[in-house]
């Protein structure tokens, strides 16, 4: 991890801004929020859509194993994830749901979380079991320092650790395979937020959780409310769906798949946005989409009280902290992001800290370099 540099404006990615329907009045910094869906992707949903509708018998009494071809063309997308220890679910917040009700927990086990985890993924814990938080200072240099950050947290009760993959508010890789072995060694499950991983990164499963969920709908460019649940074999016999199902006696992951009378479009069609990404190349997309947060970075922190924070290099976002008395709460976080969608039609996340909030910036293809630079010429006014 390192601080911003200076950065070269990168060139518009060619073709990137035709592939989605954004409204051009708004300057969409905030890819990884809620995603964005390509039109092509929108149009095989449509598909299955008409499909669906023409013949409902043979869609839905089709849809298990329809569902079992798209996950073994996601898994070879995903670095060659074996496609039988993957499910699909619909978002990040019910994989968290699956994963703690799949780990046996008795009187006094504790879950381990950070200051950095999801509100509904850390309530998910806190529901099962007695949860400790470790504070990790946004500022801690590099990954080494988050690890013993993390393993410092641990105590003799620990039983689950409960870790990002990529953090939401400051945009770094936590959970590490250096810090996921280190654990593991210790005897702690492991349990892993990867929302923003897969699109985003090349391997997002290679680092050997024992759980791990993450959304295809962000950088994975697949429709809205597709995500995964990814289980290591020892784990996989006591994974049980939130809703029972006509397939449980299959196992996983068939039986968390299936769910009757369900819209199971948007995840067969998933497979068609790693693809399209990959038919882009998504080496280039990727270090194109972290060029764009750079120099969006490195604008931003030519603001005074703007202070950037150590990143992950190769990342598709970026973070600053606010000056002090900004963006504090939750409220005046909330209040400065859509003032500034509002009045300067610009979407960015701002996200509440003690002593000072931050604001994160994203790279995605149909991004250009202008708008990053209009940002950093209007925020200071939002900022007295």
């Amino acid at each position: 991890m390192n601080a911003p540099t200076e950065s070269i404006r990168p060139a518009e990615f060619p073709g990137g801004r035709a592939l989605f329907g954004l409204d051009p009045a708004v300057s969409h910094l905030n890819h990884g929020s809620f995603g964005a869906v390509p039109l092509p992707v929108q149009e095989a949903q449509a598909a299955l859509r008409a499909e669906a509708h023409a013949d409902p018998d043979a869609f839905f009494l089709a849809a298990a194993d329809r569902l079992a071809g798209a996950r073994a063309r996601i898994a070879a997308r995903l670095g060659g994830a074996d496609p039988d220890g993957i499910a699909f679910i619909a978002n990040a917040t019910e994989g968290a749901n699956l994963a703690l009700d799949a780990i046996p927990l008795a009187e006094g086990d504790e879950i381990m979380v950070t200051d950095h985890g999801y509100g509904t993924v850390v309530a998910a814990a806190a529901r099962r079991a007695t949860v400790t938080t470790v504070t990790l200072d946004p500022g801690l240099p590099d990954e080494d320092a988050v690890r013993e950050a993390v393993l410092a947290g641990l105590t003799p009760r620990t039983k689950v650790a409960l870790l990002d993959h990529i953090s939401s508010p400051t945009a770094r890789v936590i959970a590490s395979p250096r810090l996921l072995a280190d654990l593991r060694a210790r005897g702690v499950t492991t349990v892993v937020d990867g929302a923003h991983a897969p699109g985003m990164l090349a391997d997002p499963l290679g680092g050997g959780a024992d759980f791990w969920f993450g959304n295809l709908h962000k950088w994975g460019w697949s429709p809205s409310g597709t995500a995964l649940l990814a289980v290591a074999p020892g784990h996989r016999d006591r994974v049980r769906p939130l809703v029972p199902s006509w397939e449980d006696h299959h196992g996983f992951p068939r039986s968390v798949d299936y769910r009757a009378t369900f819209d199971y479009t948007g995840w067969l069609a998933a497979p068609d946005g790693l693809d399209l990404l990959e038919r882009l190349d998504a080496t280039k997309v990727r270090a194109h989409n972290s060029a764009l947060a750079a120099h969006g970075a490195a604008l931003l922190a030519e603001i005074p009280g703007l202070t950037p924070l150590p990143h992950t290099e190769g990342l598709s976002m970026r973070a600053l902290r606010l000056p002090a008395g900004t963006a504090e709460t939750r409220e005046d976080a909330v209040g400065l992001r859509e003032r500034l969608a509002a009045r300067a039609g610009i979407r960015v996340l701002v996200w509440p800290w003690a002593g000072g909030g931050g604001i994160r910036v994203c790279g995605q293809v149909y991004n250009r370099a202008e708008e990053y630079e209009r940002l950093a010429e209007v925020l200071p006014a939002f900022l007295r």
